[in-house]
């Protein structure tokens, strides 16, 4: 496997910092972002750490149609 980086996802809601923060770790998606709504809400470090990742966290590069529809297919053949 090569070289993780972290990146805004192109799987986003606002930013896609909780898409890159869950695709670096091979994490749901879904469950990050509820993770961090939990810490916005109850701690109220979340909105300053995620607007510093949104600032500093490089954007994704584009894939193609094809690497996107392969990636869907072994999505499913690992289930």
């Amino acid at each position: 496997m090569g070289n993780k980086t972290l990146t805004k996802s192109n799987n986003k809601m606002l930013a896609g910092v909780c898409g890159g923060v869950a695709e670096f770790f091979g994490w749901n998606p879904t469950l990050v972002r509820v993770i961090w709504a939990f810490c916005l809400l109850f701690f109220g470090f979340g909105l300053v750490l995620y607007i510093v990742l949104w600032i500093v966290m490089p954007k994704a590069p584009k894939k193609s149609y094809q690497d996107r529809m392969q990636e869907r297919l072994d999505k499913h053949r690992n289930f």
